[in-house]
């Protein structure tokens, strides 16, 4: 399901990723120069574990739902890949293969640079393997964060924060209250509560003591957050 051009908004999010809008116009004119462009239905793998590292990799569109199997089976999501981040480096640099499977979550669009570019790219420009190297610190400073808030945190802090970067990279305002968001990506609370280490049961009863309080409101389409300032107070709650 490829399709060689981007759309405008697909574009946008490409261009206005806090990482890829920090390199040089010549840069970002060369990757996106031999970048090329595919397109996946909702649930279709896009890279398996265990593969070889061929392409570099941004999410344009959608998401892409980072996952693995346990033994018995079972998928464990670790993340979502939102529009405008990039990933897949990490086996291109080590030479060893993905270590994670990864699926378009929804109709979703990834740009993608083959690794022979990615190398041609690095040889012809400096600049980029200083920020690969500010990519990966930020990527080691948000793990450490994850970790910290784990091992730290209640799973009412860890939830009430998951959900404001959730509305801050997929909020959509609600056309009744313009002051309410709407989550966008589609997430059932199994797999919310994949993202949190904790059991669906303990998630939904944050969730809903979270709507009592009128921060958020449960909806079939998915969740709306109400009230900004009151997830933010619960998420800091209880920080030490």
């Amino acid at each position: 399901m490829d399709d060689p051009i981007l759309t405008i908004e697909e574009r946008e999010a490409i261009n206005t990723g806090r990482w890829f809008s920090s390199l040089s116009p010549s840069l970002r004119h060369d990757i996106l120069r031999c970048a090329y462009v595919k397109r996946f239905k909702d649930g279709e793998l896009i890279a398996a574990r265990g593969d070889p590292p061929e392409d570099w990799i941004a999410c344009a569109k959608g998401a892409v739902r980072v996952s693995s199997t346990s033994i018995s089976g079972k998928q464990i999501t670790f993340a979502y890949v939102e529009p405008g981040i990039w990933f897949g480096d990490v086996a291109i640099f080590d030479g060893d293969r993905r270590t994670h499977d990864a699926y378009a979550h929804g109709d979703s669009t990834i740009l993608c640079v083959a690794k022979a570019d990615f190398r041609k790219i690095l040889a012809s420009h400096v600049e980029l393997y200083e920020a690969m190297l500010r990519l990966h610190a930020r990527r080691i400073r948000q793990l450490f964060g994850l970790v910290e808030d784990l091992n730290t945190l209640p799973l009412r802090a860890r939830l009430a924060k998951q959900l404001l970067h959730l509305v801050r990279s997929y909020g959509v305002p609600s056309l009744a209250d313009g002051s309410e968001m709407r989550i966008g990506l589609q997430l059932a609370q199994e797999e919310l509560a994949q993202l949190l280490g904790a059991s669906r049961q303990r998630v939904n009863q944050e969730l809903k003591a979270m709507e009592r309080e009128g921060a958020i409101r449960i909806e079939p389409a998915g969740l709306m957050v109400r009230n900004r300032e009151a997830l933010l107070k619960i998420s800091e709650a209880d920080t030490p």
